[in-house]
């Protein structure tokens, strides 16, 4: 059954007139340097729900909550009522696809964990999974001979075992073995990266793109969506492997995860799972990262809250994606996490509208933590839109990245008592192809630089760029970082202008070159065809776009920014003893409508 509804969903998805005309780049940047990211999250959209088949009360033990998701017929929801859940173990959806676990709503419903599950290795304590599928020891695998165009949906596989229409499959090829001088994916340690492989995806092959299997036909298969990259290439030994079953359409809603008292790696996994969301939750103090997407595709993380981490450490994440594609991570806000949006691998990614704050680091409580990290080599043509937060880094800590675009955000470079890397942007060695186009950068009477090019820069964390170090403003320089980049239409504080130049614009490099602009007029977005429905708040609704060069009016720099909604939630709404929000998602946005109280149909338990 859950494959037929996979092989359904692409036909809705044909169809959905809002998933093909979104706003295109075209005319601003290089058809070779983006994709079409209205491909992003769950195709067609998250279903509402609202049909209920169980009904809860606090009381419930996370037994009772898993038996109920193991039983609800498809489409169908697991409703928590009001009150605190005190769970001594995890919650496992355990591959039954199609569930919705909806609570009455974030300051309503309160899961306080002290035990987890494991999700495929990693404990959790919510699980979305499908079947284990162990990048080691792949469930199935094949090499791949033809087909490597960008935008091919036909290539070929030397074995088709157990896959058919709906599967995950997950696209791969071996790293380069030297400097190409153009794109490049490499991991190697003192070579293109600070200490070698993160760890994400089959050893030595680090770019990855997963896909849909629209059908196949002997040893042809059919996909969505067509390739990203442009170097897929048969000397690179290009492969495929995916699992025997995955995780779908299985959604967490409207409620509270406290994981203060459990001890799991992550609050929630979706681990070999696609067209899966978490919507609208409130997530307290996890170990490693609230969310964890892993082996993942379509995904949406939305209209949701995110305070904290347990440690403050290196590895203390909000969302963290490894070997993902396509998901969609749009119009949250983190408070206090260390590094609130974290890229490990993967491509056609998408972060819009997210509010960060406080990204507090422990280890070196002065040294501003970016709200963006690109952390693993393979990383590529993603889109972050406007978002509001401290800064964006393209690091090489494991290694190298690719054409990632960044549009209408307001990057500050500052937040209160820190004093190291207050940058705005930062794109270390090995980040190429990479377009920033209409961003609000610095913070006025802070930033005194325009920018810092490595080898010969200065004034590092007073810049608004620092481009091209293999480290933190020093070690050696990669100057295809800033050969390649495309600058257009950026308001920064230093200059005080909105910047139009030619120089800025790669039009003369050999390869992915991109034109200058024949005009200064930009889209409100790069992947919504319009404003979106839950844009509006209880407390105004922002312009939209609210950030820009073409914005006027706002209270940011230049008045080209205004307070995006998870901005207004997040001054707006009040918050305990702890200064941890009293969130729900449905309080902020005008969209986000009140969950289906309980109607009588299926079984109550208290």
């Amino acid at each position: 059954m859950e494959r037929k509804l996979a092989v359904l969903l692409f036909v809705v998805v044909i169809g959905f007139p809002g998933y093909l005309s979104a706003q295109s780049a075209s005319g601003i940047i290089a058809p070779s340097r983006m994709i079409n990211w209205s491909n992003a999250g769950v195709q067609g959209g998250i279903p509402n729900r609202t049909s209920i088949c169980t009904t809860l009360s606090p009381g419930a033990t996370s037994s009772q909550i898993n038996s109920a998701i193991a039983s609800c017929p498809s489409g169908q929801v697991v409703y928590l009522n009001a009150g605190t859940y005190n769970l001594s173990s995890g919650i496992a959806f355990n591959g039954h696809n199609n569930v919705t676990l909806r609570g009455a709503g974030a300051n309503q419903t309160f899961l306080v964990f002290s035990g987890s599950v494991s999700c495929n290795g990693i404990s959790s304590d919510i699980c979305i999974k499908g079947g284990s599928n162990y990048e080691g020891s792949p469930a199935n695998s094949a090499s791949w001979s033809s087909g490597y165009s960008p935008g091919t949906t036909q290539i070929t596989l030397s074995s088709t075992s157990n896959l058919a229409a709906g599967v995950m499959l997950i696209l791969d090829q071996t790293n380069d073995a030297s400097d190409p001088g153009t794109v490049y994916v490499c991991n190697t340690q003192g070579v293109c990266s600070q200490e070698g492989s993160g760890g994400a995806g089959r050893s030595g092959r680090s770019q990855e793109q997963i896909v849909q299997v629209v059908a196949v036909s002997g040893n042809t298969v059919t996909i969505t969506p067509g390739l990203y990259m442009p170097n897929w290439r048969s000397s690179q030994s290009p492969g495929a492997w995916w699992g025997n079953t995955d995780g779908m359409l299985d959604g967490v809603e409207d409620l509270s995860m406290d994981h203060s008292g459990s001890s799991a790696q992550s609050g929630m996994v979706f681990n070999m799972a696609e067209n899966c969301w978490a919507k609208g939750v409130r997530s307290v103090n996890p170990n490693r990262n609230h969310i964890w997407l892993m082996k993942a595709s379509h995904i949406t993380v939305a209209d949701s809250f995110f305070y904290g981490t347990k440690n403050a450490a290196s590895q203390s994440y909000g969302v963290e994606l490894y070997m993902t594609s396509d998901n969609l991570v749009q119009n949250n806000i983190f408070q206090h996490v260390t590094a609130p949006f974290q890229n490990n691998s993967g491509s056609g990614n998408v972060w819009a509208y997210n509010f960060t704050t406080d990204d507090y680091y422990a280890a070196s409580p002065n040294w501003m933590m970016q709200t963006t990290f690109l952390h693993d080599a393979g990383v590529a043509m993603d889109l972050f839109e406007g978002n509001i937060g401290a800064g964006f880094n393209a690091d090489n800590i494991h290694g190298t990245h690719n054409f990632e675009t960044v549009f209408r955000n307001y990057w500050i470079g500052w937040e209160t008592n820190k004093s190291n890397a207050t940058i705005p942007i930062v794109l270390q060695a090995y980040s190429r192809y990479f377009n920033i186009i209409g961003n609000v950068l610095g913070r006025s009477g802070y930033h005194t630089n325009y920018e810092d090019v490595a080898p010969s820069g200065s004034n590092w964390a007073h810049s608004i760029y620092a481009i091209g170090w293999s480290g933190n403003g020093s070690g050696s320089a990669d100057p295809n970082v800033a050969n390649t980049l495309m600058r257009w239409g950026n308001y920064d504080v230093v200059t005080g202008s909105v910047r139009w130049n030619t120089s800025e614009v790669p039009s003369s490099i050999s390869q992915y070159s991109n034109p200058v602009p024949s005009g200064q007029s930009l889209p409100a977005s790069f992947f919504h065809s319009s404003k979106p429905g839950w844009w509006g708040t209880p407390w105004g609704n922002p312009p939209w776009p609210a950030i820009g060069p073409d914005v006027t009016g706002g209270t940011g720099p230049g008045g080209h920014v205004y307070a995006i909604p998870a901005e207004l939630c997040y001054n707006n709404t009040s918050k305990d003893s702890s200064g941890i929000l009293n969130f729900s998602a449905k309080g902020c946005y005008s969209s986000t409508p009140a969950p289906p109280a309980p109607t009588g149909l299926g079984a109550t338990a208290h």
